[in-house]
């Protein structure tokens, strides 16, 4: 029996294979779970073809975490694949190449905009259309780059992941009496499609392989997927509101 058996998980990001988020899926059907994607646009019939890749076959819903008729349609769409929901994986971020590369102070806020409304605000939108479905207890994880601290070339979009985690914080906050559970997983650089979009990237590549003391592997998503299988599992039963560092120790170590 694995840790997540019985429970019904909703996982919003799988991209590629290269995804976290399609590790957290990969990972959470091993432990037991169900499992459902979200993708949209474009990207909709790529994610359904990805989606044949997992253990088990799996339902990919259009989630446009930006409007609000998929918003209110999200709670009729998990009943009809899943009934309820046992927990969420947020895996959802975006940013305008403006807003990246060291353009920090030449950002238009049209584009910053963009960027907090993506990558932040949607975990309030997915988590708040889901609740008519969550059950008691339930578990929300997102990813998040750490943004306690500044980064080169991350520019707004460390402004927006700031956000992201201030956010998750207040939704713990205000859920906690619904038994709702929010945590963050904070990895580290991994050669995502995310990560491929964001100019100099390889600056942050070479700072961790060259001073995380567990080492890192640019390359290898599981280790940031069991994170969230754990925090979706009933082994944190009173943990919300915290961030996890899987970067294999860098946030810890000083010059």
């Amino acid at each position: 029996m694995g840790i997540l058996e019985g429970k019904k998980i909703l996982v919003t990001g799988v991209l590629t294979e290269a995804s976290i988020a399609f590790s957290a899926a990969r990972l959470a059907q091993q432990e037991g779970a169900e499992v459902l994607l979200s993708s949209f646009g474009r990207m909709l019939p790529i994610t359904q073809k990805i989606s044949e890749r997992l253990p088990k076959p799996v339902q990919v819903i259009e989630l446009d975490a930006t409007n609000q008729e998929h918003l209110d349609a999200l709670p009729g769409a998990i009943k009809q694949h899943l009934g309820s929901l046992d927990g969420i994986v947020h895996a959802i971020a975006f940013a305008p190449q403006t807003a990246l590369g060291g353009n920090f102070l030449e950002t238009p806020w049209s584009d910053v905009s963009t960027a907090v409304e993506v990558s932040a605000y949607s975990l309030k939108s997915i988590t708040t259309a889901c609740l008519p479905v969550l059950n008691n207890p339930s578990s929300v994880v997102g990813l998040t780059f750490d943004a306690t601290v500044s980064w080169p070339v991350y520019d707004w979009m460390g402004v927006a992941k700031a956000a992201f985690e201030s956010t998750s914080r207040y939704l713990a906050r205000y859920l906690g009496d619904r038994g709702v559970r929010v945590n963050l997983i904070s990895a580290g650089p991994l050669r995502t499609t995310a990560a491929k979009g964001i100019p100099g990237f390889a600056t942050m590549e070479e700072l961790w392989t060259g001073r995380a003391p567990l080492g890192w592997d640019l390359t290898d998503t599981e280790a940031a997927a069991k994170g969230l299988v754990a925090l979706l599992s009933d082994w944190f039963p009173a943990t919300t509101g915290e961030m996890i560092h899987v970067d294999g120790g860098l946030h810890s170590t000083g010059a």
